[in-house]
This record gives C-alpha cells, sequence and structure tokens, in this order.
C-alpha cells in the first residue's frame, strides 16, 4: 500500500521541491550573503518546516488531482490510475484532507515563530488554488496551466520570502543606507522563478497534447483541443525559444553585475551544455512528435532540463562566487 501512495503523491516531484527549495537556500542565498557580511536567520529546523510544509500541501494538490481525473485518466493513461483501483476513492479524499491540514500547520507555525502571521494565507491560498484548479480552472483554456506555472514558480521563492524579513529585522541598518546588498539574491531568486515558471507552462501544454483524446471526450477546453494538436505545438515550441532568450537575457545582465568585469565562461558552458542544448533537442523533438509516446518523452525530458537549471546552484557556490 505505501508504493501505491507514493506514487499517488509523485514521491520523486517532491524530492524535486525539497531539493529546490534547499538549493536556493544553501547555494544561491547564503554565500551572496555570507560574501556581503550576512547570515541566513531562518532556523534550520524551522526551514525544515517550511519544506515540509510546502512539500504536504504539493502532495495533497497531486493527490485531489488524481480524485477528480480518474474517469479522464482511464482514457489517456489507464496503467497509471490508482484512485478507485489500488486505494479507494475515500482513502484517497482523507489523505488529501490530512495532507493539506499537515501542510497549513507547519506553514502556519512557522509564519508565527517568525512573528510574520500574515505569510500563514500562503498557505491557506495555495491549497484553495490547488482545489479549485482540479475541480474547475484545468477545464478552461490555459488558466489552469498558467496556475500550475505560477505555484511551481512560487518554489524557489518560498526560501528568499520567509528569509527576507528577518534578514530586515537583523540588518535594518546597514540595509538602510545599501538597499542594493539584496540586488544580487534577488536576481538569481527571480531567474529560477522563472525558469520554473516558463519550463512548466511549457510542460503543462505537451501534456494536454499527451492526453487530448480524454480531455476532448469529456468536453475540457484544453489549448489543443481548442487550437487543435500543431498549433498548440508551435507554442509550446515558442515558450521553449522564450526560454533561450530569457536566459541570454539573464546571462548577460549577471555579466554587466559582475565587479571584476570578466567574461564568466564556466556559467556560459554550462548554461549552452546542460540547458540551452538540451532545451533544442526538446523543440527538435517536439516538432517531429507524432505520436503520444513521443509527446510523453519530451514532457519528461523538460523535467530533466529543470534538473539540469537546479544543479547548477550547486556548482554556482563553489566556483561562481
Amino acid at each position: 500500500m505505501l508504493s501505491k501512495v507514493l506514487r499517488l503523491v509523485r514521491y520523486k516531484n517532491l524530492l524535486i521541491v525539497a531539493l529546490t527549495m534547499y538549493c536556493m537556500r544553501f547555494f544561491i542565498m547564503q554565500p551572496i550573503l555570507f560574501k556581503v557580511g550576512m547570515q541566513l536567520q531562518l532556523s534550520e529546523l524551522l526551514f525544515l518546516m517550511l519544506v515540509l510544509s510546502t512539500v504536504f500541501i504539493t502532495a495533497a494538490g497531486y493527490v485531489i488531482n488524481d480524485y477528480f481525473d480518474t474517469r479522464t485518466d482511464e482514457v489517456n493513461r489507464p496503467k497509471t490510475v490508482i484512485v478507485g483501483k489500488d486505494l479507494s476513492r475515500r482513502f484517497a479524499i482523507r489523505l488529501h484532507w490530512a495532507l493539506s491540514a499537515l501542510g497549513v500547520v507547519l506553514g502556519a507555525m512557522v509564519t508565527i515563530c517568525i512573528s510574520r502571521p500574515a505569510l500563514a494565507l500562503v498557505f491557506l491560498i495555495v491549497p484553495g488554488l490547488l482545489w479549485f484548479y482540479s475541480t474547475s480552472y484545468k477545464r478552461q483554456l490555459l488558466i489552469g496551466n498558467i496556475m500550475v506555472a505560477l505555484l511551481t514558480a512560487v518554489v524557489p521563492l518560498i526560501p528568499f520570502l520567509f528569509e527576507l524579513p528577518l534578514l530586515y529585522d537583523e540588518y535594518w541598518q546597514v540595509l538602510l543606507l545599501k538597499p542594493s546588498m539584496l540586488n544580487e539574491v534577488t536576481y538569481w531568486i527571480v531567474g529560477y522563478t522563472i525558469f520554473a515558471f516558463i519550463l512548466t507552462l511549457f510542460r503543462e501544454i505537451v501534456k494536454d497534447i499527451e492526453d487530448v483524446e480524454g480531455d476532448n471526450a469529456f468536453g475540457r477546453r484544453s489549448l489543443p483541443v481548442v487550437v487543435g494538436v500543431d498549433n498548440a505545438r508551435n507554442i509550446a515550441a515558442v515558450i521553449l525559444m522564450l526560454t533561450i532568450v530569457v536566459l541570454a537575457y539573464l546571462f548577460g545582465a549577471y555579466l554587466n553585475h559582475l565587479s571584476t568585469g570578466e567574461f564568466d565562461y564556466f556559467t556560459f558552458g554550462y548554461i549552452v551544455a546542460a540547458i540551452a542544448i538540451p532545451i533544442f533537442i526538446l523543440i527538435v523533438k517536439l516538432l517531429t512528435a507524432r505520436t503520444k509516446a513521443d509527446f510523453h518523452w519530451a514532457s519528461n525530458f523538460s523535467k530533466v532540463v529543470m534538473l539540469f537549471g537546479i544543479l547548477y546552484s550547486i556548482l554556482f557556490r563553489y566556483v561562481v562566487v
């Protein structure tokens, strides 16, 4: 039974969520803050609670999504259906509420401990959005895709969001005189946020192309259902090309802010080899895709590209900073 639950909550994706948050904290934020004489203020215990809160709420979202998607999944991917077969629908809905409650409680405890109760709204709004996404938004043209992309983009932002007010509490005098000291942290975190949004939006559209048969059968207004598979494929390719443009812009902006004035060959080489070339491969595969298996490969490979983007942060700490 445990293996079925782990599959239901997409445990591999949850590990990526946790990895992303820890990478943002220890490999992006911490070294940059240390460089300007600052230290992380959120304790390790509270950060662990923050990560677990995010993971539990994400897991709850996967469960409720499968709960409401049983009929379409039986058409699109019958071998992967768990709710109603391996696990009862009653168990799934109870698991959803238990995970949501754990996530909200842990998140609220963190906000109370750092004296920022207003941030608890994050842990109340996100589960609500995930519920309405599963019940309504995902059936509407692009709204569900954009919502998932936005929620995914929030993951690398959360460590900074909860660290920022504590940094201002501790270093307010310094930041009052030099407010730009946090600009480099903001630049990298926002860069990861944009990267996560664009690639997730691409993947959501590709998944809709893969699932067009079931979505069309049950009256869902996904992008490929409304504009056709070929047009949806072209839109997804344009989004991937936009990723290259954004990466080029962010890299140029990064070079302009380097105090040494030197060209960062390491970062350039990593972006080209681990991100740009895989993206071009993904574009070619997408534009030549004909079968459901082809689109499934493109969807999975986009996760590999995202993982390469996250792993750069580890090298960033030890090579770039």
